[in-house]
């Protein structure tokens, strides 16, 4: 009977003991100490981010420590500590010294500086071969339709970089090889690249009775032209960064492989506002003004970058401002830098309505809502054109415009500008990487040419 009850005991103590550590778990200190992101971006003389929901007598009793020296500096009992060096350290925080209550893993980068950008740019982009984008069948002289590239396993997406072992890289190109080896009865060799994988494929050209020349069934195209808005300039390496996405084919969506390329500056001549449905866009041209103008080096996930032939000048700021990271980037009222008319840059109000760190894959880490009266009766919120707008909040560039909600065009996404700054080299801190969707720069060629 004894040895019953003492085993009755243990297991009401066992249970007991259970939802103690359950209610402990759940405990707004609990949850607070290990909500701590686990590895934390800081700007060298900014303090970690350490919001724990203690009590301040316990808050005194906290350890905080570094396993490196000097890294950290606290300025008084139960704060969180400045960092004071640029690296990556791994801090401990323990109760009483003694009891570990979690580990942080902390990257610190020095203060970024940059000239914010609004100001509208046509990009001019040269891809590393001809793009297929669809499907043309060829009518032969009996009338017959036919598809060799389609024989020939040829998709929309495909880059072909190669025809019968010279480079391509024009469609003007590309029409005359096919049509010289067609008139000579030769056979043609693709060399194609799909999914960074590189293949070749042979297939005949057939003569065309529509277009009078030899063809293989496919629409074609040899790079992108569009108007977008640039984002910043780092005075110090001369980079730029714009548009906040990837530039891809309009028909495929498959990014478009950079061979070069090239930025001017735009003029806006009018406003088709967005409304429900239907996306709104710039209606611009390039201007012959070399104010601004640069090369494009790479054609990345959160934007295109490249540096500019003159420093860039904007007439809202006197000086660079400093640039915000994600963790410091918050709810609430921000604005928008973007021209509306002719060149003028003018700032317009938004709120950010969500942060999103998760996101880091697609680009999409900020929800934003226009609420500037004037921008909305002039665009009806964010149009094609003004990806790439930057978003300035508390003086700091946190952010830049990237993506519409279809069915609101009040609202849409925006790219954190450290993302932005990590793929340019301009932050040495690990990423992720990945496509981005639907965008807002505006193509102006989206013309295709069969071949």
């Amino acid at each position: 009977m004894l040895r019953i009850e003492i085993a009755r005991i243990q297991r009401l103590g066992a249970i007991f003991f259970a939802i103690l550590l359950v209610f402990a778990c759940l405990s707004p200190v609990s949850r607070s100490i290990y909500g701590l992101q686990p590895r934390q971006h800081v700007l060298v003389g900014e303090s970690l981010d350490l919001s724990l929901n203690l009590p301040p007598s316990i808050s005194k009793s906290l350890i905080i420590q570094a396993d490196q020296p000097n890294v950290l500096k606290v300025v008084r009992p139960g704060t969180a500590p400045v960092v004071q060096s640029t690296g990556e350290f791994n801090v401990s925080i323990k109760l009483f010294g003694v009891i570990p209550l979690r580990h942080v893993t902390v990257t610190a980068v020095p203060e970024i500086k940059v000239v914010p950008g609004g100001q509208s740019i046509g990009v001019m982009l040269n891809s590393s071969g001809v793009m297929v984008v669809g499907e043309a069948p060829v009518f032969d002289q009996s009338g017959r339709e036919s598809s060799p590239a389609r024989r020939a396993g040829l998709a929309p997406g495909d880059l072909i970089t190669k025809i019968n072992g010279r480079s391509v890289s024009s469609e003007a190109q590309m029409r005359e090889s096919i049509e010289e080896l067609g008139r000579n009865q030769k056979p043609v060799v693709l060399t194609v690249k799909r999914n960074n994988k590189t293949f070749k494929t042979e297939l005949k050209p057939i003569f065309c009775q529509e277009t009078g020349r030899h063809r293989i069934g496919i629409m074609i195209r040899d790079g992108a032209a569009g108007v977008g808005t640039l984002t910043f300039y780092e005075p110090k390496s001369e980079c730029y960064g714009a548009l906040g996405h990837m530039i891809t084919d309009s028909q495929t969506m498959h990014p478009i492989e950079l061979s070069d390329g090239k930025i001017v500056l735009a003029e806006i001549q009018g406003i088709r506002p967005g409304r429900r449905g239907q996306p709104g866009e710039k209606l611009g041209s390039f201007a012959n003004d070399l104010m601004l103008s640069g090369n494009i080096k790479s054609n990345g996930t959160y934007g295109i970058f490249g540096a500019l032939d003159e420093p860039l000048k904007n007439p809202l700021f006197g000086r660079p401002i400093p640039v915000g990271l994600l963790h410091q980037t918050k709810v609430g009222p921000a604005k928008m830098l973007t021209v509306l008319d002719g060149q003028r840059v003018e700032s317009f109000d938004l709120v950010i309505e969500k942060v999103r760190p998760e996101s880091v894959h697609d680009g999409k880490g900020l929800v934003i809502r226009i609420v500037d009266q004037r921008l909305l009766e002039k665009s009806g919120g964010i149009i094609q054109g003004m990806s790439g707008s930057p978003i300035i909040q508390n003086g700091y560039l946190i952010g830049a415009v990237t993506h519409v909600f279809v069915n609101n065009p009040a609202r849409g996404y925006g790219v954190p500008v450290e993302w932005m700054l990590r793929e340019c080299g301009l932050l040495s801190v690990p990423n992720k990487t990945g496509n981005v969707g639907q965008s807002t720069i505006n193509l102006l060629n989206p013309c295709r040419i069969v071949a």
